[in-house]
């Protein structure tokens, strides 16, 4: 579960896999019923807020991919950036 200290922490300073590991915790606890009303409120705003980042970090990471480009022999020819269509 998550700690007080990852409640403190800066979203926008958490790594994906941090973010995303406590936005499960966030899950498991709402989904539970075991937290009164006030805090599920609380700790769902705090999941909305890392749901955005990780999102954004995702995005981040698909506009970075690059795809390598190939001459008609079949050898590397550099990159270009990725086509998401």
């Amino acid at each position: 579960m998550t700690t007080m200290a990852n409640e403190k922490t800066a979203i926008s300073a958490m790594s994906f896999e941090t973010a995303l590991a406590e936005l499960e915790d966030i899950v498991e606890k709402l989904e539970s019923g075991k937290v009164d009303l006030e805090s599920s409120i609380s700790i769902y705003e705090r999941g909305e807020a890392l749901k955005k980042h990780c999102e954004k970090l995702l995005k981040d990471a698909e506009a970075r991919i690059e795809k390598i480009t190939l001459k008609a022999d079949g050898t590397p020819s550099g990159t270009e950036p990725l086509d998401p269509g």
